[in-house]
């Protein structure tokens, strides 16, 4: 005679053992370092400083007639 298994459980396991693996993929597929964030908002932060000191002040281009 074999074991009493509780198939309820054992759906609770599996499904997060399959959550587990997908989880693992999607931290190698998408995930990224810290110096990889920090990177890219300095980049952000220097291509908005060097916009904002391009910017023309709108008061000044306009022409009366």
């Amino acid at each position: 005679m074999g074991d009493v298994i509780n198939l309820r459980l054992v759906r609770k396991w599996r499904a997060r053992d399959e959550a587990s693996s997908t989880a693992d993929r999607n931290r190698k597929l998408f995930g990224r370092t810290t110096a990889q964030q920090a990177e890219d908002a300095a980049a952000k932060a220097r291509i908005e400083r060097a916009l904002d000191g391009a910017r023309l002040d709108s008061t000044s281009d306009t022409f009366e007639e």
